[in-house]
């Protein structure tokens, strides 16, 4: 799934604007790459998700999300209105892979 929150200071360290093509990675998944938070090799790493009428966005993970499933992804607005409008709040069946 996708949803979309409101980004600031993340988990790699850097301040990202809800205009900024930026994505949270379940806390599962960033730390499955390493157990460190600013230099995990999950940041700056950069995704293609697909919504299912086949809308495309690319997006670079700058922080870690507690409350999302381990495939989950929280983008930032601006991101998450490349897929769909923000008043459907979550999109289910998200495909993305890393770039």
């Amino acid at each position: 799934d996708a949803s979309f929150f409101r980004p600031a200071v993340g988990a790699c360290g850097d301040t990202n604007t809800v205009s900024d093509f930026v994505v949270a990675v379940s806390f599962e998944f960033f730390h499955s790459f390493g157990p460190q938070t600013n230099g995990n090799p999950m940041c700056d790493r950069r995704i293609q998700a697909t919504a299912p009428g086949g809308k495309t966005v690319t997006v670079t993970v700058k922080d870690k999300c507690a409350a999302c499933a381990h495939f989950d992804l929280d983008m930032s607005p601006a991101a998450f209105e490349q897929l769909a409008d923000r008043s459907v709040g979550r999109i289910h069946a998200v495909k993305w892979h890393l770039l």
